[in-house]
Order: structure tokens, then sequence, then C-alpha cells
């Protein structure tokens, strides 16, 4: 089996700081473009974000084929292409719009698996803080507040690490989900130390592009997209 079938390879820690600067390189090669085909994806997530229930499922189902069309997109870059609004749709096609929608509906089964201990753990402090009624029981809700976050935090990370190069994988490798995610968690797995790199650096980043009404997003949301690429092909290869 290739290396590239299993997870990929490990990189230096500096390579999170490379693929964010990298990301923004192909930022700068068509910027308008980039900001617009934010600005689109953005009006189309806070109108299903207006339908009660199925516009929540539709957004979880969606977004990987979103995110799949715009690796086309930067692919395209890459190799000396033009970025086009077309690719934000890229992913619907026959080849891989099944595929990613399969992705979204995985992703909603690993949220609704990772909130049923946190809304159980919730749910116990709530009960027990409400019967007790007193300042022991304030403490316990809250308690069993952080508990539930905490652990949220915990399994979250696991699915983040499953999904984040899954799309690249669909639409560039032909893989089937549950491969897709499968290689991704691994990939993530072996470069832990560069996405802790990559972790510090964007959360810096974020705090600096929300300062100005948020309007540092519409780039950094695009860079943020590209380095996911970018480190995909440092760990995975060309393809």
């Amino acid at each position: 089996m290739s290396e590239s079938m299993t997870g990929g390879r490990a990189v230096g820690a500096g390579q999170g700081w490379a693929w964010i600067a990298d990301g923004f390189g192909l930022f700068k090669k068509s910027p308008g473009i980039w900001i617009a085909l934010v600005i689109i994806l953005l009006v189309i997530l806070v109108v299903l974000a207006f339908i009660p229930l199925l516009g929540a499922v539709a957004t979880f189902l969606l977004m990987p084929v979103f995110i799949g069309g715009l690796t086309l997109g930067c692919r395209a870059l890459q190799g000396g292409g033009e970025l086009e609004l077309g690719h934000l749709f890229a992913g619907f096609d026959k080849a891989h719009a099944g595929n990613l929608i399969v992705l979204g509906a995985l992703a909603i089964g690993g949220w609704i698996i990772v909130m049923i201990p946190v809304v159980a753990i919730a749910g116990v402090g709530a009960v027990v803080g409400l019967l007790r009624g007193d300042a022991a029981g304030v403490a316990a809700m809250g308690g069993s507040l952080m508990l539930a976050w905490l652990v949220a935090l915990a399994l979250s990370i696991p699915i983040y690490m499953a999904l984040w190069f899954a799309p690249a994988l669909v639409v560039l490798r032909r893989m089937a989900p549950v491969a897709a995610l499968r290689e991704s968690f691994f990939g993530c797995l072996k470069n832990i130390v560069p996405f802790l790199v990559y972790s510090i650096v964007f959360v810096v980043l974020g705090i600096l592009a929300s300062i100005p009404l948020g309007l540092g997003w519409l780039v950094l949301g695009p860079v943020t997209i590209a380095s996911v690429y970018v480190a995909y092909r440092d760990i995975f290869g060309d393809a």
C-alpha cells in the first residue's frame, strides 16, 4: 500500500506556518474571486440558517460539497489555471456530489454521537442542581457544564481530524467517504505537532481578522481553505 494511502507522511513542525503562508500565496493569485466566493458562500449559509432544522441539516450535507469544489479551484490555481466562481459549485458534479454528501451525512452522525454524552452530563447536573436548590446544587450544575464542555472538546477533535482532508481526498483521489475520513484522521494524527503550530497561528490571525468588524475573515476564510489544500499536498502528495 502506498504512503499516500496510509495517512500520508509526517512533516516538520514549521510546516504548520508554511501551510498558512502558502495558502496566502494562493489567495494572492486571485483575491477578488476568492472574496466573491466567500461572500456567495456566506449568503447561502445565511439563507439556510433561516430554514428551521432542514437548513441546519442541509448545511452539514452541503459544506463538504462546497469545500470539495473550492479544493478543485485551489488545484487549478496551483497548476497555473484560473479560479472561477463556478468552482464553488464544482463539487455538485456527478463524479463527486454523492460521496461528498455522504461525508456530510457521516459528519451529522458523528456530531450526534458527540452530543449524547454531552447532553447527558449537562442534563444530570441540571437536575441535581434543581433538586438541591442551594449553593451546592448551583456548584454541581456549574461543574457538570464545565465537564460537558471538556467532553465536547475532547470528542470534537477526532471528528475535525477525520473531516479536515476528507473532501480533498474524495475529489482529488476519488476515495470512498469512509476511506477518506480514515486517511484524513491518520494524516492529522501523524502531524499533530505541525497542526498545533497551525492552530496557534490560526487563533492569532482569527483574533486579528475579527477586530475590524470581522472583515478580515474575507481574507482569512479563503486563506484557510487554501491552506487545507496546501497541507493536503504536503502530507498526501500531488493528485
